[in-house]
């Protein structure tokens, strides 16, 4: 096991960074197809081909999914991804005569405001990353579209803190297995679920100085937030920006489920989130969750209630490590430290 999202069999993942201009994008590829399903959690998302993944909808499952940094603009690197996946004829197959249509769904995070403001993955950028998946050990930290993410912004970016790509992974006894990978560029601050410690907050005026949002919510009295709300709208009135934050998360697992069921466990993942990051969902945030199933080990394992309780408590338990893991693996960019530069 390498504690990784490639750790479930038929899952490879790559690269595409961009340190100068501080931007990137991440590919999770199921060539073959995978049983998938998303759920959306934050009050600002940026999605592509999300209602495709609905229960009641045609298209049974996806080939890749993209995320990305560059907000909308980041999108484009889906074409990149799309031609190579073509190439190599893999896609959903309409009917004989008629190429297979790469299906690619994928999210952004705001990072415009990290390094150049006018960088952002292209369609060559997504068949960079594409070329670059494999299924072995995952880069984590300060790559792909956690190249440009922050986290811990509430008190603004001047005092945010370094986020970044990370992933985990779970194995049950009957061969159930259960991977994570995920773009931490959270409103909120991060916490270690097992600890229950601060592992990164607003940066205080000294290093090592860390605040924590919870605080700085409670503190701030009503007028400062009326007051702030009609200077035009800003995000729990305070100097963070609005929309230009989000966590997103990829849970993969070799289980056999349909769309409904690849559904409720990206729902159960997305306490991941929650329980690493707070406050998470906001108005501000784009979270999102999407869950692919492979099938690889041959158990419908949505038809057991107990079975994908367990399988949403290890994704949960993948996507909150993970969140720990890219922001502790990041370094330093664009004028923004690292936890561990900061001495957090």
């Amino acid at each position: 096991m390498r504690d990784a999202i490639t750790d479930v069999p038929g899952i490879k993942v790559g690269h595409w960074s961009d340190r100068r201009r501080a931007t990137g994008c991440t590919v999770v590829l199921a060539e073959e197809g995978a049983s998938a399903g998303v759920h959306v959690a934050g009050g600002a998302p940026g999605t592509l081909n999300t209602d495709l993944l609905r229960p009641e909808n045609t298209v049974p499952g996806l080939n890749a999914v993209l995320l990305t940094g560059g907000s909308a603009f980041g999108l484009d690197a889906a074409a990149g991804i799309r031609g190579l996946l073509l190439e190599r004829g893999y896609g959903y197959r309409v009917r004989g005569g008629v190429p297979p249509v790469p299906i690619v769904s994928g999210a952004v995070v705001f990072d415009l405001g990290v390094g150049a403001a006018d960088a952002y993955p292209t369609a060559e950028s997504g068949r960079r990353a594409a070329e670059r998946a494999t299924s072995g050990k995952v880069e984590q930290g300060s790559v792909g579209v956690g190249t440009g993410c922050t986290v811990a912004k509430l008190d603004g970016m001047e005092h945010a803190l370094k986020g970044g790509v990370g992933t985990a992974s779970m194995a049950h006894s009957s061969g159930l297995v259960v991977g994570a990978i995920v773009a931490v560029n959270s409103l909120g601050d991060i916490y270690d679920v097992e600890s229950g410690a601060l592992v990164a907050g607003p940066r205080g005026k000294r290093r090592g100085e860390m605040g924590r949002a919870a605080d700085l919510l409670l503190e701030r009295p009503l007028q400062d937030y009326l007051a702030e709300a009609e200077g035009g709208w800003r995000t729990f009135a305070s100097p963070a920006d609005p929309l230009t934050n989000t966590t997103l998360a990829v849970v993969a697992t070799n289980a056999r489920l349909d769309k409904a069921e690849a559904t409720r466990l990206a729902i159960m993942a997305n306490d991941g989130i929650a329980l690493a990051v707070r406050p998470a969902h906001t108005p501000g945030d784009g979270d999102a969750v999407f869950a692919l199933a492979t099938g690889r080990m041959d158990l419908e394992a949505g038809a057991v209630p107990g079975l994908m309780a367990l399988l949403g408590s290890m994704a949960a338990t993948c996507v909150s490590r993970a969140i720990v893991g890219a922001v502790r693996e990041a370094v330093g960019l664009a004028g923004v430290p690292s936890v561990g530069e900061w001495g957090g």
